[in-house]
């Protein structure tokens, strides 16, 4: 069997030493010949001379659109395979005339947010928030029963805006616990609710009937601010909003005013604008916990998706 000629291409070039540790390198050995330079521009002399030979080519974040002229130059590549979570407009409109294989890690991507939206969900059950600002005011002996009465995770209704790839993975994380499953998704098929073990709704409803919401619906025209004033007023008093998508799916200044009110707790990886306004009201709000971004793949996750990548391209030499 010929080995396969992978180009790796993404920026930063360190990248890919984050990606690929040196199992998945002995892996890639035996099925592929890898250029020896991971390029950060497919443009340059360089990159087109990379790519004369490539069979495959891997990608990775920053490593840019890539045109119809960049294709033009590798004759012989078979297949993309990204190494981030989605590879949609990646390629130049002239890409479905090769009929190449295009892949990307969505679902290894994805792992990791399903897993902290988990831990999240089970925090805003426990009403981690409300009782560590308590905590802090008082500092001195709480009476939980007193204090948080309806505090626990027993019989919980959770609510997923959204039945997408991470949406499902959350739905899977959260069948071991007693918990009640609402979820929103206008392509969720009565079948599909029912092998998912969950509780088909509008969104207006889940808001209303759930006290820990979880947002998983992708950023589309349709979806931009659906979390809005209207809808966060539905909220019960005490609800948990958390938003591990994209900070566009909810109305940003609606749901400070909802929060400026105290009713509600927030939980925002995401925002709209990323990163906020130093001075923006969310940054201070005691009832909100914002985390940089750090839902997806970081740190030693990384490396699940260069397996991830180098899966693929196994499989591709096996063709």
């Amino acid at each position: 069997m010929e080995p396969l000629n992978v180009v790796l291409t993404m920026r930063p070039a360190a990248l890919a030493e984050r990606l690929f540790d040196a199992a998945a390198h002995a892996r890639l050995a035996a099925v592929a010949q890898v250029w020896p330079e991971v390029l950060e521009d497919l443009t340059t002399p360089d990159g087109a001379k990379a790519l004369e030979h490539c069979d495959v080519l891997v990608t990775g974040w920053g490593a840019g659109y890539l045109t119809d002229a960049v294709m033009a130059t590798a004759p012989r590549l078979r297949a993309v395979v990204h190494t981030g979570g989605s590879a949609a407009g990646l390629l130049g409109p002239a890409a479905p005339e090769r009929r190449m294989t295009l892949t990307d890690a969505r679902a290894a991507n994805g792992r990791p947010v399903a897993e902290l939206t988990l831990a999240l969900i089970l925090m805003a059950g426990k009403q981690t928030l409300p009782s560590a600002r308590l905590y802090a005011e008082r500092r001195a002996f709480i009476d939980r029963e007193q204090a948080f009465p309806e505090a626990g995770n027993h019989g919980r209704r959770v609510g997923i805006v959204g039945a997408s790839c991470i949406g499902r993975q959350t739905i899977e994380l959260l069948r071991p616990f007693d918990l009640a499953v609402s979820v929103f998704d206008p392509y969720l098929t009565d079948d599909d609710a029912r092998d998912l073990g969950v509780r088909k709704v509008e969104l207006d409803e889940l808001m209303a009937t759930c006290t820990v919401v979880s947002v998983h619906a992708p950023d589309v025209p349709e979806t931009r601010r659906m979390i809005d004033a209207r809808r966060l007023a539905l909220l019960p008093d005490g609800a948990t909003l958390i938003n591990t998508a994209r900070g566009a799916l909810v109305d940003t200044d609606a749901l400070v005013a909802e929060l400026t009110t105290g009713r509600i707790d927030a939980v925002l990886d995401v925002t709209e604008p990323e990163p906020l306004p130093a001075d923006h009201p969310l940054w201070s709000l005691p009832n909100v916990l914002l985390t940089p971004h750090i839902a997806g793949s970081m740190g030693n996750e990384l490396s699940r998706l260069g397996d991830n990548a180098v899966a693929e391209i196994e499989q591709l030499a096996r063709r």
